[in-house]
């Protein structure tokens, strides 16, 4: 039975803005239910051949808005590039998808830093890391970004929902060659250098969505790609920072009003620490947590914002 969602912020950690100018959006709807190469100048399969083999196909089984998305499976090996049509070289850049993975699937994507021509295979340009939604198809609900060629080690790690839609967030700094991916609206990827391998840096030529393995089955929608970011709200009225970071004990949230709610997630997103301070500048007891990486969500107001602390 075709499932059709609608997007609801499941931890609003952050409010996203408009501190950017958008390029383009895809939401699928035009197109038939055919492989998209041909119907579309931002997407190509990696052979180079519009409706090859490796083509991603418009789909009505699953859908975020509308009744269509585009769907990466792994019969058939799909390999399928959204290509930035800028090609940035520089400044900031976002690129914000729906994804839907049903359960037990698996899901991956990687950003390519240069292009190549129309009509040929594409060259391999990786760059950022591999982004894997449950691998090894024994991990539901869990994905990393690695460095390596498979996902025997990964560099950083991030939950994810199964059988809904979920909305991703990939902000690229191409001065600092790094970047940021936001899980509904939660900072789960932190400065992840732009490095794989001997690969040098030319532009943000697009993400490549590849079915890394044949449990991969994967519904992209409503993309949308901006020059800039889309930014989080800085609480312009209710400003905070915390320290010592890394932290031993106590952590110190110093802020001009009152911090309404402090959650301390692990790395996995499991909640580990609550408080309700209500109060300006609170400290946070983190003495009984274990030495790793933790995400602070901060909420003071209508407003939340997470912050990464090591201990």
């Amino acid at each position: 039975m075709k499932k059709i969602y609608f997007l609801a912020l499941a931890l609003g950690a952050f409010s996203f803005s408009s501190y950017a100018q958008q390029e383009l959006t895809d939401d699928f709807e035009s197109y038939t239910l055919d492989p998209i190469s041909a119907q579309s100048p931002h997407w190509r399969d990696w052979s180079g051949v519009d409706g090859g083999g490796d083509d991603g196909n418009v789909v009505d089984d699953e859908a975020n808005s509308g009744l269509q998305s585009v769907r990466i499976t792994g019969n058939g090996l799909t390999d399928l590039i959204l290509l930035v049509p800028s090609a940035p070289i520089n400044g900031v850049y976002t690129i914000q998808f729906q994804a839907f993975i049903p359960a037990g699937k698996s899901g991956y994507f990687n950003m390519q830093a240069a292009l190549t021509p129309e009509g040929t295979e594409w060259v391999q340009a990786l760059m950022g890391g591999n982004v894997y939604f449950n691998c090894d198809g024994s991990t539901p609900g869990l994905g990393g970004v690695t460095g390596v060629i498979d996902c025997s080690a990964f560099n950083q790690q991030f939950t994810f929902p199964e059988d809904q839609w979920f909305k991703v967030d990939c902000v690229y700094d191409i001065d600092a060659q790094a970047w940021d991916m936001y899980i509904d609206d939660v900072q789960f990827v932190f400065a992840e250098p732009f490095a794989f391998g001997a690969q040098v840096f030319i532009e943000l030529a697009g993400l490549d969505f590849y079915s890394a393995s044949p449990n991969n089955d994967m519904f992209i929608d409503d993309v949308v790609l901006y020059k800039g970011t889309i930014g989080t709200e800085d609480f312009t009225a209710n400003k905070f920072s915390v320290y010592p970071n890394p932290v031993k004990d106590m952590l110190n949230i110093k802020s001009t009003t009152a911090v309404d709610n402090v959650t301390v997630y692990d790395i996995l997103g499991k909640v580990v620490l609550q408080e309700n301070p209500g109060k300006i500048s609170p400290a946070i007891n983190m003495s009984g947590l274990a030495s790793g990486s933790y995400l602070v969500k901060v909420t003071i107001g209508n407003s939340s914002k997470t912050v990464k602390v090591l201990k």
